[in-house]
């Protein structure tokens, strides 16, 4: 594979999972981890990516707001939060993790819809506090710098003591085997909190995230009540989801 087809599949990856792995980009490409970190290096020089630890995250992971305009897959994102607010209904209390496609949720939410939301994430907080008639809980702890999002025990304690009609989550990697995965212990750790907080469960993700796989697991599809995509229920790439008793929208 040339250097420009690593580099165009090292952000495609980037933007799609706001974060990656060195490791991973070198299984999937075949090649050793030293060209993987001379790749990452050059795109961190070039201002395409931001390199950190053991990987890149992209500019937009640390940075995008709710008028950011430069949002990857966005129109797909979009329809996704289209949906995503149709489920919603007067006076619910949800929970609302964080990620851009949650981020485009917030934005769509009617004015006048009076809800409660409880979210981790800093990037969704802020962007709820549009919505005059939203009581918004922010569920503070540990910030991780690059998210945005709060981890640790104090959150895990809080969420520990909700029972919310409604857990809307954001798709790192999603799998009809191996279910909903994520590479940040810290980050699954309050996703579980989140679904064991809420009597239904919703994840959102762009078709391009099906049938991806990362090390550690947030829940099986059986913990899943709603898949939320921007494809239409019927389509063909949605068929391995179909044995789970799973609503597809």
């Amino acid at each position: 594979m040339l250097k420009e087809e690593r580099h165009k599949y090292i952000l495609d990856q980037v933007h799609l999972h706001h974060r990656i792995l060195l490791n991973d980009l070198s299984d999937a490409l075949n090649v050793s981890i030293d060209t993987i970190r001379r790749d990452v290096k050059e795109l961190h020089h070039e201002k395409k990516l931001k390199k950190v630890h053991g990987g890149a995250t992209s500019f937009g992971f640390m940075t995008f707001s709710k008028d950011d305009g430069n949002i990857y897959l966005q129109s797909k994102k979009i329809q996704i939060a289209e949906k995503t607010v149709s489920l919603l209904s007067e006076g619910q209390v949800i929970l609302m993790s964080g990620g851009t496609t949650n981020m485009e949720v917030a934005k769509l939410i009617p004015k006048k819809l009076s809800l409660t939301v409880f979210t981790p994430s800093l990037h969704v907080a802020m962007a709820l506090l549009d919505h005059k008639d939203v009581e918004v809980i922010f569920l503070g702890g540990k910030l991780l710098h690059d998210a945005k999002f709060a981890v640790g025990g104090t959150v895990v304690n809080a969420l520990s003591q909700l029972r919310v009609d409604l857990c809307i989550l954001g798709t790192g990697y999603l799998d009809a085997n191996h279910g909903l995965t994520e590479f940040d212990w810290e980050v699954i750790q309050v996703k579980k909190a989140m679904i064991r907080a809420s009597k239904k469960t919703i994840i959102l993700s762009v078709s391009d995230k099906l049938h991806s796989v990362q090390k550690y697991k947030t829940c099986d599809l059986t913990a899943v009540h709603t898949l939320v995509t921007e494809l239409d229920p019927q389509d063909p790439l949605l068929d391995a989801f179909r044995e789970f008793d799973l609503k597809l929208v």
